[in-house]
């Protein structure tokens, strides 16, 4: 059977070596996306983020980091088969081209609901990092606060 992934792709108008230091430097991605890391995220090194919305910390181990071209990822606390990866390409003199996968869920209807959830998850995190690094604005800022009224 056919595995399905998550796929989210945007163009950011900033160079490549900007757009890449904002995804591996924890100083940079807390302002649109994490709360907090324990260090930057590198190759076989594996590093806890936490999220303003969650209590939880999540590990994420660096699988291949490839400065300005490619980040890939493994956040899936052990599932196998589950990678994040991130191409990063120049488009014109000062813009770049983010286009993010994650593997693999399976074809069935849990599968279908982690892929959605996902997509959806990544298009938010390239817009929240297009509008920290183009405008210095923090998208997240009270976006999830309805997720957990009672």
């Amino acid at each position: 059977m056919e595995k399905l992934t998550a796929k989210a792709s945007i163009q950011i108008q900033k160079p490549i070596n900007e757009v890449f230091e904002a995804i591996v430097d924890p100083n940079k991605m807390n302002h649109y996306f994490i709360k907090s890391s324990t260090g930057r995220l590198e190759t076989d090194k594996t590093v806890e983020w936490t999220f303003p919305e969650f209590p939880d910390s999540f590990p994420v181990t660096g699988k291949t980091i490839s400065p300005n071209s490619h980040i890939s990822f493994d956040w899936s606390g052990g599932l196998p088969n589950q990678l994040v990866e991130i191409a990063l390409s120049t488009f014109g003199e000062n813009a770049t081209v983010i286009k993010i996968t994650e593997h693999e869920m399976n074809n069935d209807a849990d599968g279908i609901l982690i892929m959605m959830r996902q997509t959806e998850g990544w298009a938010n995190f390239l817009a929240c990092m297009k509008a920290y690094l183009e405008y210095d604005i923090n998208l997240r800022t009270g976006a999830f606060d309805f997720m957990f009224q009672k």
